[in-house]
C-alpha cells in the first residue's frame, strides 16, 4: 500500500528540532564512502541516533557563524540505497552539487528549512527528472515534471485550488521518496542507527 503525508505525521512531532530544518537524500546502489567521494568529503566521527547528529550539526553552524560552507553529513545504507541526513543543510538538493553526483544512478532529495522554503528533487544519471518546492507542488521542472502527479495527489500533495488548511506537503515529500525509493523513514531508523558520518562543501569551487 502506498504510504501517505499522514504516514509521516510523526516526524514534526517526534523530531522537532531536526524537522524545522534538514535535506534528506537516497542514492540507489553507491556505498557512503563512494557518495562522499562524489560529493569531495572528508569522513568524520560516526555519530549514534539522529540527536546526536543534529546537535553537532548545529554546533558546526554556530561556530562558523551562521555562514558555514561544509555541512555534516549523516549516512546509512538502507538495501540497496544510502540515506544522507544533513540537518540544517541543502546540499542534497544543490544542483550543481547533486547532479553529477548522480551519474549512473537514482538521487532522490527533499529540502526544508527555517523559513518553510522547500524543494523536492528527482535526479536520474545526471538528468533532473523533477523539481518543486513542496508547498507549491502546482509549479514543476525538470524534464519529466508531470509524470508522477498521480502518485504526487495520492500521497498528499495539493495540487490545484486553495491550499488545505493544514499543510502536509513536508510529510508528503517523505511519502513521495518513499515511492520513489522503497525506502521507508521510521522513528526507529533516526533513533537507533549509528551514521557514518562526512562533511562536504555546499558549494564547489
Amino acid at each position: 500500500m502506498m504510504k501517505t503525508a499522514a504516514d509521516y505525521a510523526w516526524f514534526e512531532d517526534d523530531f522537532p528540532d531536526i524537522a524545522e530544518a534538514y535535506c534528506f537524500t537516497l542514492v540507489r546502489g553507491l556505498a557512503p564512502a563512494e557518495v562522499v567521494a562524489r560529493l569531495g568529503g572528508r569522513t568524520e566521527a560516526p555519530l549514534r541516533g539522529i540527536a546526536a547528529l543534529t546537535d553537532a550539526a548545529f554546533a558546526r553552524y554556530d561556530q562558523a557563524g551562521g555562514d558555514g560552507d561544509e555541512q555534516l553529513i549523516g549516512m546509512t545504507t538502507v538495501g540497496e540505497w544510502t540515506l544522507l541526513i544533513e540537518p540544517n543543510g541543502y546540499l542534497g538538493v544543490t544542483g550543481d552539487r547533486a547532479l553529477p553526483a548522480s551519474a549512473g544512478t537514482s538521487w532522490i532529495s527533499h529540502f526544508i528549512n527555517v523559513n518553510a522554503v522547500g524543494t523536492f528533487l528527482w535526479a536520474e544519471d545526471g538528468v533532473l527528472r523533477l523539481e518543486f518546492d513542496p508547498m507549491f507542488p502546482q509549479d514543476r521542472s525538470g524534464s519529466t515534471p508531470d509524470e508522477l502527479l498521480g502518485v504526487m495527489e495520492r500521497t498528499g500533495f495539493h495540487l490545484d485550488g486553495e491550499p488545505p488548511e493544514t499543510d502536509l506537503s513536508a510529510p508528503a515529500a517523505f511519502a513521495l521518496a518513499e515511492h520513489l525509493t522503497g525506502v521507508a523513514v521510521t522513528p526507529e531508523l533516526l533513533q537507533d542507527t549509528t551514521f557514518t558520518c562526512a562533511t562536504a562543501r555546499i558549494r564547489t569551487r
